[in-house]
């Protein structure tokens, strides 16, 4: 008979919560979900890409001892945004858990943009914080511990080349997460904001397309990286969950910068390797 001690399982930190996630077709919020459903939330995928959601989902339910449930929202829509968390309660019968993560990027110089152009970056970016917000507050009070997660970047605290809107829609972010942690606190709701960096999505190719060698351009970027690497969406999922359940016990209204080492110098040149770059990261 073994005398080794067996090794009791950790407990899953999300069993029983409901988790209404935006953009989590692709990237950060794919991988949120996905890490979600695996700590035992439900969790409702939105997007507008509802034939992806519904195979994500799928996956999920096949995988993870939560469940998951894809819904079609353009989060610009108010209207959207108030039906999709209706039919996510309706569906699990609560929402303990909001993850504002949907967003665009435009890239341009400034007086190129159309007031259009403009305005639909910042709804997206911005306001559906605010339409999701107003909509899950009543199921977010009625949980008694209501966790909001606001997916802001880097460019929450600095500027960026060509992107005057992203980067005000982001710097915006961190004003409203600030906003909410202070004025819900009574109601038991903590709200706190994710700024990564580097992050290997399909917005960041979406950025780096517009120039001649969008490899080298990356390339270019990482050596100013103290680590040397680019984030996955499962890295930054990671800092998501901390803030999604009671890890992070006593923590609202503040930033987690995750990098990689981006922001700590104003001027770095990473020489290499590191042993970041020829050490396999581990999920």
């Amino acid at each position: 008979m073994s005398t080794k001690a067996k090794t009791k399982p950790r407990p899953s930190r999300l069993a029983g919560r409901v988790a209404w996630i935006s953009g989590a077709t692709s990237g950060i919020g794919e991988a949120t979900a996905e890490l979600f459903a695996q700590e035992g939330a439900k969790v409702a995928l939105i997007g507008r890409r509802l034939e992806l959601g519904h195979k994500i989902a799928a996956r999920i339910n096949r995988r993870s001892p939560g469940a998951a449930l894809a819904l079609a929202c353009d989060v610009s829509s108010e209207s959207d945004v108030a039906q999709s968390i209706a039919a996510t309660v309706a569906q699990f019968g609560r929402l303990d858990i909001l993850v504002n993560n949907a967003g665009i990027v435009e890239v341009r110089d400034l007086h190129e943009y159309s007031e259009a152009q403009w305005d639909h970056v910042m709804a997206v970016n911005v306001k559906s914080m605010f339409f999701a917000f107003k909509h899950a507050f009543p199921h977010l009070r009625a949980a008694r511990r209501g966790y909001v997660v606001n997916v802001g970047s880097i460019s929450s605290f600095v500027g960026q080349a060509r992107t005057p809107v992203y980067t005000t829609s982001k710097h915006a972010i961190l004003g409203l997460t600030r906003s909410i942690a202070l004025d819900y606190a009574a109601h038991g709701i903590r709200c706190n904001c994710v700024c990564p960096g580097i992050t290997e999505t399909p917005m960041l190719w979406e950025h780096l397309n517009v120039r001649p060698d969008p490899r080298a351009a990356l390339n270019e970027r990482l050596n100013r990286v103290a680590m040397g690497i680019s984030l996955s969406p499962l890295d930054v999922a990671k800092s998501i969950l901390y803030f999604s359940c009671e890890d992070s016990a006593g923590v609202t209204g503040t930033s987690l910068t995750v990098d990689c080492g981006y922001l700590t110098a104003a001027e770095w040149q990473c020489t290499g390797p590191t042993a970041f770059q020829q050490i396999p990261k581990k999920s």
